[in-house]
């Protein structure tokens, strides 16, 4: 199946780049260009694309905006936001991993690293692996901040025991196959219980669902990492 991606930047001869570089992968197909935020809700309600190649940094709505909203719309739950910037701030991650982005990459990444992260955000996956990502995390999720638009569920309880186990290893940042290691179960066992933890908690993906674990106080911040 045929990735469909948006691209959100204000710069157009980097669109122009991302869109000869996505088009050259057959997996892989870009179904329109945004200039703005606004532009980028227009487009996204239009074409339904999986990704939406999201730059924070644009005039007039910004890209976090824009998030939020797509997001936000119940008619858009099968697109995900992958946020692309020059400006790598743990503020900037945080708000956008808060209002429903499920991944960021800097711009300086390698064209490798970039056409793996949107075919990994198209899938479910989130882009929460690496260390820094992982001390990210735990220093500002666990802190509720006045713009946080996902108050912890109160259908957590529904969650067993095992769910809420695996649930907690997501929030550490840990991958699928370390999950597995870890509870001496199958890497499709862990699928299995991550999918219906998101279903019972109304998550999008695995990044809402680190998000909710932090809130909710099923992690805590380490204080080594304060």
């Amino acid at each position: 199946m045929t990735v469909r991606v948006l691209l959100a930047d204000d710069q157009a001869l980097l669109r122009g780049t991302f869109r000869l570089l996505i088009d050259s992968c057959d997996d892989l197909e870009v179904v329109g260009e945004a200039a703005n935020g606004n532009e980028a809700v227009a487009l996204a309600r239009t074409h339904h694309p999986d990704v939406v190649l999201m730059d924070i940094r644009m005039p007039g709505s910004d890209g976090l905006a824009a998030t939020a909203v797509i997001c936000a719309d119940p008619e858009l739950a099968g697109t995900r936001v992958l946020i692309l910037t020059t400006f790598e701030t743990d503020e900037y991650v945080a708000k956008a991993l808060r209002v429903g982005a499920s991944g960021f990459l800097g711009k300086h990444v390698t064209t490798d690293t970039l056409l793996a992260g949107i075919r990994t955000v198209a899938s479910g996956e989130a882009l929460l692996s690496p260390g820094a990502t992982r001390a990210l995390i735990t220093r500002f999720l666990a802190t509720p901040a006045p713009d946080n638009l996902m108050a912890p569920p109160e259908r957590l309880n529904e969650l067993t025991p095992r769910e809420r186990e695996v649930t907690v290893l997501t929030a550490q940042g840990k991958s699928n196959v370390e999950i597995a290691a870890d509870l001496f179960i199958s890497v499709l066992t862990v699928r299995t219980h991550i999918q219906r933890a998101l279903t019972k908690l109304g998550a999008r993906d695995r990044a809402q669902l680190v998000v909710i674990a932090y809130q909710a106080g099923l992690v805590r911040t380490s204080p080594t990492l304060r």
